[in-house]
C-alpha cells in the first residue's frame, strides 16, 4: 500500500499535515491515537463523489507537535479552523478511538458544522479513576524515554489476533511518527476529557454511525451501546475481523458499513 504525501496548512499556529482529496459533500476522517491520516487511506480512496479530509491531529503523523496546549477541545477547534481554511462549511466527522472522542467534542463546540456522525471504538463516559492513573504511567514512561516499549504494547492491543500483516505493517509505521510531546499531549487530552453523555443526549435525531471492532479489547462493547441508546438517530454495527483499528484490520467491510451510511444521508433516509 503507498500513500501519496499529505500536503500542509497552518491553523491556530501548528502546521497540519492534511489530504483534502475529491469534490461533493465533505467527509472529515479523524485517526485515533498514535495512528494518522493514512489510517484512512481505504476509505478515502473508494468515496468517489465525496470531499474527503483528512488531517493529522497536532503532534501525531507529520503535523507540528508544539510544547503545549493539547485537549479534545483544542483538537476540535484546530478542526474547524482547518475547514474554514478549506472553505468548508459542514461535514460528515468519522472519528475512531481519540478520533472518536474528538469527533464528540467538535460536536459539542461546533454542532452547527456536523451534517453527520461516525464514531468508531469509543465511549461517552470519562475516564475512571484507574485508566487516569493509566495513562498518567504512560505518560511518565514516555517522558522518561520509554517509548518505543509503550507504543509497541499499545500497538499490539490494537489489533485483533490474526489481523491482516499488511495491518500490522501499517499500524507499526505510524506508531513510530509521533513526538513525544505529541503522544504525551494526546493520553493527556484523553485522560481530561469530559463527559460526553450531555452532548451526545442533546444532538436529537443527528444521524449517527457507531462502529466496533468485533474483537475490539479496549472499548467495551456495552460503552458502545450506551453510547448508542443517546442518540435516537444512532445505528450501532459490528465490523466482524476487527478488534479496535476496523479500517485497517478489515477495510473492505468498514468501508461498506460508511459508504452505506452515506448513500441512506445523500438519499434523505437518514435525515
Amino acid at each position: 500500500m503507498t500513500h501519496e504525501p499529505a500536503g500542509h496548512i497552518v491553523v491556530n499556529g501548528v502546521r497540519l499535515a492534511c489530504d483534502d482529496v475529491g469534490v461533493g459533500p465533505a467527509v472529515l476522517f479523524v485517526h485515533g491515537f498514535l495512528l494518522d491520516h493514512t489510517m484512512w487511506w481505504h476509505q478515502v480512496q473508494a468515496l468517489d463523489g465525496w470531499r474527503r479530509i483528512a488531517p493529522d491531529l497536532r503532534g501525531m503523523g507529520l503535523s507540528e507537535a508544539p510544547g503545549h496546549r493539547y485537549g479534545v477541545d483544542v483538537y476540535a477547534d484546530d478542526l474547524a479552523a482547518l475547514l474554514d481554511a478549506l472553505d468548508v462549511e459542514r461535514a460528515v466527522v468519522c472519528g475512531l478511538s481519540l478520533g472518536g472522542y474528538v469527533a464528540v467534542e467538535f460536536l459539542r463546540r461546533h454542532p452547527e458544522r456536523v451534517g453527520a456522525l461516525v464514531v468508531m471504538n469509543a465511549r461517552a463516559e470519562p475516564d475512571t479513576a484507574r485508566r487516569k492513573a493509566s495513562r498518567d504511567d504512560l505518560i511518565v514512561r514516555v517522558r522518561n524515554g520509554d517509548v518505543e516499549a509503550v507504543t509497541d504494547e499499545l500497538a499490539a492491543e490494537f489489533l485483533a489476533e490474526g489481523a491482516p500483516a499488511a495491518a500490522e505493517r501499517e499500524l507499526r509505521a505510524m506508531t513510530r511518527r509521533p513526538a513525544v510531546t505529541g503522544i504525551v499531549g494526546a493520553l493527556e487530552a484523553m485522560r481530561d476529557r469530559p463527559d460526553a453523555t450531555p452532548t451526545l443526549r442533546s444532538a436529537g435525531n443527528l444521524p449517527t454511525l457507531l462502529l466496533i471492532g468485533e474483537h475490539d479489547t479496549r472499548t467495551p462493547r456495552e460503552s458502545m451501546r450506551a453510547l448508542a441508546d443517546l442518540l435516537p438517530g444512532a445505528v450501532l454495527e459490528v465490523v466482524p475481523a476487527a478488534g479496535h483499528v476496523p479500517p485497517l484490520e478489515n477495510p473492505e467491510e468498514t468501508t461498506d458499513r460508511l459508504v452505506t451510511f452515506l448513500r441512506r444521508l445523500e438519499a434523505g433516509e437518514q435525515r
